[in-house]
């Protein structure tokens, strides 16, 4: 189902957080298999389906050449990739690349963030969480599991670029700065609450979730 949005005065923007090393993993888990393509193109699919969504941009690490050439396959254009010179500084350096990058088309009003490898997460908690923000266009939206608020989160314009100059430390911090515009929608899905961070995390991933695509 569509989220109830009017795509005329409500456009996205969405941010997919790429820039990691993976360190856990052993080897770049975004490009690991998931269904017909990739951890991170299943990502790019997923959010490129909602009319709301005018630009994806994906953060990578400027000297990523496995990620460039995934990138190519996937067809992401050059104008849409955020290279993060300094991935080493961590998630929330990314955050802020895209928020300070100056490719962002100029009629968009809000910015998705999300997780590069978050490929499990059910169809229906992006509409939830779509139709929450769409809703309340002037909150921060998160989903939330279990009492636990999650990933991906939507941010409104005026929020979004708040991040530019924030002195948080992590989107958490930046998040607890902005406790009053920020709503949650409880949300039934198991995969807000697993991480693939390991290969036995993936294994489990692919068995426990793949099956629904």
């Amino acid at each position: 189902m569509e989220p109830a949005a009017d795509h005329e005065t409500y456009r996205l923007g969405v941010v997919i957080l790429a820039a990691g090393k993976s360190g856990r993993m052993g080897r770049p888990k975004l490009l690991l298999p998931w269904g017909e393509t990739t951890i991170l193109g299943h990502q790019v699919s997923a959010w490129r389906q909602w009319p709301a969504v005018r630009q994806v941009a994906v953060v990578c690490a400027a000297a990523d050449e496995a990620m460039q050439a995934e990138l190519d396959r996937l067809k992401i254009a050059a104008s849409d990739r955020i290279l993060n010179p300094h991935p080493d500084r961590g998630m929330f350096s990314s955050i802020r690349c895209a928020a300070q990058w100056s490719g962002w088309k100029t009629e968009l009003t809000h910015w998705a963030i999300s997780l590069g490898d978050q490929p499990h997460l059910r169809p229906e908690t992006l509409t939830r969480l779509l139709e929450t923000s769409a809703a309340q266009p002037e909150k921060i939206c998160q989903p939330q599991y279990q009492g636990r608020a999650r990933h991906p989160v939507l941010l409104p314009r005026n929020s979004f670029l708040q991040l530019r100059e924030t002195s948080a430390g992590t989107l958490k911090e930046f998040l607890e700065t902005m406790a009053a515009d920020v709503t949650t929608c409880e949300v039934d899905d198991p995969g807000l609450d697993f991480d693939i961070d390991t290969p036995g995390d993936y294994e489990r991933a692919l068995t426990a979730f793949l099956r629904r695509y």
